[in-house]
């Protein structure tokens, strides 16, 4: 087990600096214009896959770094070139994760590699799991998968929302229920083939923020999938669902309930690490910013007022990153997060986005307030870490009933 550290150590650092260098040399140059487009910015996630950026083994790389820094390192500085165009660059990391948990490695060798597809033809993928009715209640999932035994395929039906992707993906992992009295407990997830019929784009989101990633509904109206790609096959699904019904008749659906949640809790630290890229991403622009602003003969970080702001913006960022790098190293570890420090990091860290970016703007003060300043894109970005990957009450009550044992409501 690796110890848990403070400092990157020379490796990571170099990794750290090559991506910084692509979010200031590629990704911020192009923040606005695709900000303004609200389109994928494919020719972006083109030069990302050029140089490795975009594509599985720079993320496997990543993840398997035993200090659990990797992927938060890589995270924060993405995020720090822009939100919107990182999004849409780890997006299909989503996707390929659910592959990676869930499937056979017949499946992960076939269907991975078109998630990405390659630097000449670039290709996305997109995980569907939140539904209109079903966000953070996954229980209320309505989207359905019948096993059609005579011919060996799934019918899936269903509308699914707020899928990064949707629609445009090369490659759709969809999670469906199985059975519908086992709750959260009877779903699967399955992957979609290119082209296949009966998939199609529901409504493109115009959304608030992190515009230049596509976010959209996707529909399943009688959509037939092969028998084999239901991820981890059909056997180990017969014995899942077998041991849940055991459970439940035994009233012990709560502990399983728990396990579910503490995988859910080891995704977290990654989106805190967005979070911690847009915050200090705001709060470069406003410390430049106020060392040279010039208001009554001196510059404005003369006045304590704004000293102060600022010296509390980085105390916030300093700390949120440490929670995010310990929950990580705990997570990579296989450290039990016996006080949700997952949800702790993504706590702290999306709720100090929001704020830094709000402080940006008022210490630009009216400049701050227009999109010539990238601080007003900053702030509307930062709204998402709140609501995303569960939302922040989620979070909380994700803590309180870890540390006091309550079934909190």
């Amino acid at each position: 087990m690796a110890e848990f550290i403070m400092e990157l150590n020379d490796e990571q650092k170099e990794v750290r600096d090559w991506i910084h260098g692509f979010a200031a040399d590629v990704m911020r140059p192009a923040a606005a214009e695709w900000d303004e487009r609200e389109e994928t910015p494919w020719p972006v996630i083109q030069e990302a896959a050029k140089i490795g950026i975009y594509s599985l083994d720079f993320y496997a790389q990543q993840y398997f770094d035993p200090t659990g820094l990797g992927i938060p390192m890589a995270m924060e500085e993405l995020f720090w070139g822009d939100a919107g165009i990182a999004l849409s660059i780890v997006g299909t990391g989503l996707a390929a994760v659910g592959v990676l948990a869930n499937g056979t490695e017949e499946q992960i060798g076939t269907w991975v590699p078109q998630m990405y597809g390659d630097a000449d033809d670039v290709k996305v993928a997109a995980f569907c799991s939140s539904e209109p009715d079903a966000g953070s209640d996954v229980a209320s999932m309505r989207t359905r998968a019948v096993y059609d035994e005579a011919k060996d395929e799934w019918v899936i039906n269903g509308t699914k929302t707020w899928a990064t992707n949707g629609g445009i993906a090369n490659v759709h992992v969809v999670v469906a229920s199985v059975d519908a009295e086992l709750g959260s407990k009877g779903h699967a997830s399955f992957i979609v083939p290119p082209n296949t019929p009966g998939l199609s784009q529901g409504q493109k989101f115009q959304k608030h923020g992190i515009r230049a990633s596509h976010t959209a509904e996707v529909v399943l109206e009688d959509v037939r999938i092969p028998g084999n790609c239901l991820l981890g096959g059909k056997e180990k699904l017969d014995e899942r669902l077998a041991r849940a019904r055991e459970r439940a008749k035994a009233g012990g659906g709560e502990r399983v309930k728990n396990a579910a949640m503490a995988t859910f809790e080891a995704s977290r630290p990654a989106v805190g690490a967005m979070a911690v890229g847009t915050a200090r991403a705001a709060y470069e622009e406003a410390l430049e910013y106020a060392k040279t602003r010039e208001q009554f003969g001196r510059p404005i970080i003369d006045n304590q007022g704004v000293a102060f702001q600022l010296a509390d913006m980085r105390t916030s960022i300093d700390a949120a990153r440490l929670l995010v790098w310990r929950a990580s190293w705990m997570a990579v570890n296989g450290r039990p997060f016996t006080a949700a420090e997952g949800s702790q990091s993504k706590l702290f860290a999306s709720e100090t986005a929001k704020k830094v970016t709000a402080q940006a703007i008022q210490i630009l003060g009216g400049n701050g307030f227009t999109r010539e300043y990238p601080v007003e894109r900053m702030h509307r970005d930062a709204a998402i870490y709140t609501i995303f990957e569960g939302t922040s009450e989620i979070q909380r009550l994700v803590i309180a009933r870890t540390l006091s044992g309550m079934p909190i409501r």
